[in-house]
């Protein structure tokens, strides 16, 4: 199979486009033919050895864990997919090796759900990791209806499927970003405010009594800012900031579970989520993807891998 691989720790340049033999498949697992990977951050900090510490990584290096492909074959006492089956996927396993950058990946049941029928491949691989992390965060300070949420960088890639999710579940969104993003935050049913120095003034003009609770996408001092608005300084979630705990708040990491998956793809496929994509590459050009990344003049939208793409 075509894959982009590193054969060491490295960066972009390090990323190479090579043949790799077909993922053995473990009992409890699907091999899924690719459609379209999900391009993140945390696929490059893993590629440079930034996680080294927290997980095993081994070489040649197939980075990815968002996708959304084809059932193509079972393994032993795999039950939940059949051949044929649309799937996206957070294939995140014990160790970092044979990612969704290629045409093939080997996934445990765990990580997988049935795509939203009504999503095109490009939107519904960006959808799992994003979309667990958020529901995830979401979930762990028990947002419900009638709260007041403040949300750290709204317009973001998780920040997006975050907003959609509280709006969703009744509850009113103040969200920061940047003013050109503002009338997109609107769109998405928040009322935005801009980041920055005098945020926690600034969230007490438009919620003169605090919020309820707090969800940080962003990072820096988030969090601390958070504890000076909220009604609960314990109610923050943060999936930025190691020093959450520390805070008084939660650090949420994302983790792959196939109920939760299942529950974000129903609401993607219900209408309640959108993600906008910003480009697609060809799998060869997985390169010029990260290098996007770090393109701080690039506009709002998820980077993704056209794995069909010639």
């Amino acid at each position: 199979m075509k894959a982009i691989a590193l054969p060491h720790y490295g960066d972009a340049d390090t990323l190479e486009l090579t043949e790799l033999p077909t993922p053995a498949v473990a009992p409890g697992e699907f091999l899924i033919r690719v459609k379209a990977a999900g391009v993140n951050p945390a696929d490059e900090k893993i590629a440079v050895g930034n996680l080294d510490g927290i997980m095993v990584t081994h070489f040649p290096l197939v980075p990815g864990f968002e996708m959304a492909g084809i059932v193509e074959a079972r393994g032993f006492g795999a039950t939940e997919f059949e051949i044929g089956d649309e799937v996206i996927g957070f294939v995140l396993k014990d160790w970092a090796q044979n990612g969704t950058y290629a045409e093939l990946v080997s996934a445990p049941a765990r990580t997988l759900a049935r795509k939203p029928e009504s999503w095109d491949w490009l939107h519904s691989a960006c959808l799992p990791l994003n979309g667990l992390t958020a529901h995830q965060a979401v979930r762990r300070i028990d947002i419900g209806e009638g709260d007041t949420v403040l949300i750290h960088g709204a317009a973001g890639g998780v920040g997006t499927l975050g907003v959609q999710m509280v709006v969703a579940r009744g509850a009113r969104v103040i969200g920061t970003a940047s003013e050109r993003n503002h009338d997109y935050l609107r769109e998405l049913g928040a009322t935005p405010i801009t980041y920055g120095a005098g945020l926690a003034e600034r969230v007490r003009e438009v919620a003169p009594e605090g919020v309820d609770a707090a969800l940080d996408f962003f990072g820096g001092d988030s969090v601390a800012v958070s504890r000076q608005v909220l009604k609960d300084p314990a109610r923050v979630a943060s999936v930025a900031d190691i020093t959450a705990p520390e805070q008084g708040g939660q650090l949420v990491w994302a983790r792959a579970d196939a109920d939760e998956l299942t529950e974000v793809a129903a609401l993607a496929g219900s209408g309640q989520l959108s993600v906008p994509v910003n480009r697609s590459f060809p799998l060869e050009q997985a390169a010029d993807a990260w290098r996007m990344l770090h393109d701080g003049s690039r506009t709002r939208g998820r980077i993704v891998l056209d794995i069909d793409a010639a």
